[in-house]
């Protein structure tokens, strides 16, 4: 008899835990949002963050408040949501960098796929490989062949090590076959000031940041790192273009939500970001603010995209023998 009751008070207790998630997920959200994201204010991230958030709380009727913990290639932020209550108040935006880090760091306090509900990707963007506009390489493959001719004589410079940009250009000495040595700095502008400066002859850089100078003429713009030519670039032809078969780094932001975030929740999310998406003048601010694309996409196809670039960069780390953090 005592068993049975105590079996009637756990169906009871997880009746009323089932509804009370049930009464939230259909009255959400009821308050504010926070979206954290993992880099510094002002860069890519906070502004891609600050867009969206804005489009969101005009649809969810909500505030959204945006918080930047930048640290660690944005695991710092990526860890606090993991960590966070799965109630849909504790959203994290995350880049390209949120699927390299499985590959560069040697444990992680969560699981980049694995610990988190996806929502939908926000943007996707390509990197520009350049040289100052006085070198002798008028072209990649003039750059690769310079590179073949003398091995490891050339450095290129990127936003930091473990980054996009980094693997990006780990990416293409392996299949270019060639050993072009990276040097870190903190950030797009330290690598831009780097490259004029003559401290290094190449960097990856972003798009949006190097557009002036390339069009201004100090810069020029070797290649883009997308299958395909970029609206911002026009003029600037892609690494396959080059004749580099089977080269493409985009990287992404999407949003996330904290695992066992429940679906209703997910789906009003996902809707709404779609929603938003959609709008012309969010559309144009995304596309502006990364010299990207805007694509959403469902919790799924967002989860996959990110399974796929651990694969993916887990193999550049391998091969380029990149030691981990």
């Amino acid at each position: 008899m005592r068993g049975m009751k105590r079996l009637a008070a756990a169906i009871f207790l997880l009746g009323g835990c089932l509804a009370t998630a049930a009464v939230s997920a259909e009255n959400y959200p009821s308050r504010p949002i926070r979206l954290l994201h993992g880099f510094a204010a002002g860069g890519a991230a906070d502004t891609l963050s600050r867009i969206i958030a804005d489009g969101l709380s005009k649809k969810l009727g909500q505030p959204i408040i945006v918080e930047a913990k930048p640290g660690a290639g944005g695991n710092i932020a990526a860890d606090a949501v993991a960590k966070a209550a799965p109630d849909g108040y504790t959203l994290g935006l995350v880049t390209g960098a949120h699927a390299i880090s499985a590959a560069t760091y040697k444990s992680l306090a969560y699981q980049p796929a694995e610990s988190f509900e996806m929502i939908s990707t926000l943007v996707y963007y390509a990197l520009v490989i350049a040289v100052r506009n006085d070198h002798p390489a008028k072209s990649l493959g003039e750059l690769v062949a310079m590179a073949r001719a003398k091995p490891g004589t050339l450095s290129f410079g990127s936003v930091g090590f473990g980054s996009t940009h980094h693997l990006a250009g780990e990416l293409l000495n392996a299949t270019a076959g060639v050993e072009i040595v990276h040097v870190p700095y903190r950030g797009d502008a330290q690598s831009v000031t780097a490259l004029l400066g003559g401290e290094v002859p190449v960097i990856v850089g972003t798009p949006v940041l190097l557009a002036s100078q390339i069009q201004g003429g100090a810069i020029r713009g070797l290649a883009v790192t997308s299958p395909t030519r970029t609206a911002l670039l026009p003029d600037v032809p892609t690494v396959q273009e080059a004749g580099i078969k089977n080269y493409d780094v985009r990287t992404s932001a999407g949003l996330l939500a904290p695992k066992g975030t429940p679906p209703a929740i997910i789906a009003t999310l996902n809707s709404a970001t779609l929603d938003v998406l959609r709008d012309p003048e969010i559309k144009q601010r995304l596309e502006a603010a990364v010299g990207g694309e805007v694509r959403g996409n469902s919790p799924e196809e967002m989860k996959k995209l990110i399974e796929t670039e651990i694969a993916k960069w887990m193999g550049v780390v391998e091969r380029a023998k990149i030691p981990k953090i």
